[in-house]
């Protein structure tokens, strides 16, 4: 019996021509890798046979979707994780991956929900948009603190407060004071504008 007759009655089988040609047997329609794609993420099983020999090449045409997808630039796949998985082949654990990335998916895949939920929770009704206006609030919070340690800081943003007026000489000592005492009101004013920006 070949592998096509064998075939689970509820999948839908796709038969791929010598052409590279997909028809869906059940919508009597050729279709392309996107629309099998849209089958994927819709919940429909499906089989993928070669037209001439029966072989049940569903794996690679799904193997396929993915490299499309990736070229995409849709990158969901890590490149030191493809790294890892190129070398499981061959190697004495290759029998167990499969298994365990099944597993790991599918649990990914019943707690997409309450990942989903959470976030929402936490971030409102765009999480994406308020995580992003997160980090640019803490990169200009960073630059607020950066700008203290930063040498150039005086020439680029005007006179330091506290330091003494051009062309008037001062000791060591009352100008060791003046330093601390400026650095203690630029951190003071740092510190309002931290302040400022968690506030909103």
């Amino acid at each position: 019996m070949s592998e096509e007759k064998a075939a689970p009655q509820s999948a839908v089988v796709i038969k791929k021509y010598a052409n590279r040609r997909l028809y869906n047997t059940s919508t009597s329609t050729y279709v392309t890798l996107d629309d099998l794609s849209v089958m994927v993420k819709a919940g429909t099983d499906f089989l993928v046979y070669d037209a001439k020999t029966g072989e049940d090449i569903t794996r690679s045409v799904l193997t396929q979707i993915i490299f499309e997808e990736e070229n995409k630039g849709t990158n969901l796949l890590p490149i030191n994780f493809l790294r890892q998985l190129i070398r499981f082949y061959g190697d004495s654990m290759q029998a167990f991956v499969p298994g365990f990335l099944e597993f790991s998916l599918q649990n990914l895949g019943k707690e997409q929900e309450k990942f989903r939920a959470q976030m929402m929770e936490a971030w409102g009704t765009d999480p994406f948009k308020a995580m992003q206006d997160h980090a640019q609030r803490n990169m200009v919070m960073f630059s607020e603190a950066m700008k203290v340690f930063n040498p150039f800081a005086a020439a680029m943003g005007g006179a330091v407060p506290g330091a003494p007026a051009p062309g008037k000489p001062q000791s060591p000592e009352a100008s060791s004071k003046d330093d601390l005492q400026a650095l203690k009101e630029q951190l003071a004013q740092m510190q309002q504008k931290i302040d400022k920006l968690a506030s909103k």
